[in-house]
């Protein structure tokens, strides 16, 4: 565990000196098209192992880091583009998003097995979660 927030305490503070040095646009370019590529990476990996059967996580961790690293890699391309009219509220940007949200529903469902519990109830927390998303939505 200190080892895991050390290193996330050494990249803070290296992407705050990148930031020094090159500004933001550059520190949001670089971070963002490594974290989408890298994630692309790991999502082959699971993916492989969902293959093997190495772990019941596979498929989820598969989907969720496939769906993250799409969702950012848009929100790259966008930026480094110039921000296009066309991808500002292009629906094609749902795509990555429900890639990402399924990965979400499949950790869910294997929390809940985890637990011993069958059946839809891990459905709630997913529920309420959208719930909330849009009470904030229509607060603001």
């Amino acid at each position: 565990m200190k080892q895991a927030f050390g290193l996330m305490m050494c990249l803070a503070v290296l992407l705050q000196f990148g930031y020094l040095l090159a500004g933001y646009d550059a520190m949001y370019q670089i971070g963002y098209g490594a974290i989408t590529l890298m994630g692309l990476m790991i999502s082959l990996t699971f993916l492989w192992l969902y293959v093997q059967r190495a772990t019941p996580l596979a498929l989820g961790m598969a989907y969720s880091w496939s769906g993250a690293s799409l969702v950012l890699g848009w929100w790259w391309i966008f930026a480094l583009a110039g921000e296009p009219s066309f991808m500002a509220e292009s629906t094609a940007h749902f795509v990555p998003l429900a890639l990402y949200l399924s990965g979400a529903l499949l950790h869910f469902s294997v929390i809940h097995r985890s637990f011993g519990c069958h059946g839809l109830t891990f459905v709630w927390p997913i529920l309420g979660a959208v719930a909330v998303s849009t009470v904030i939505y229509l607060a603001i």
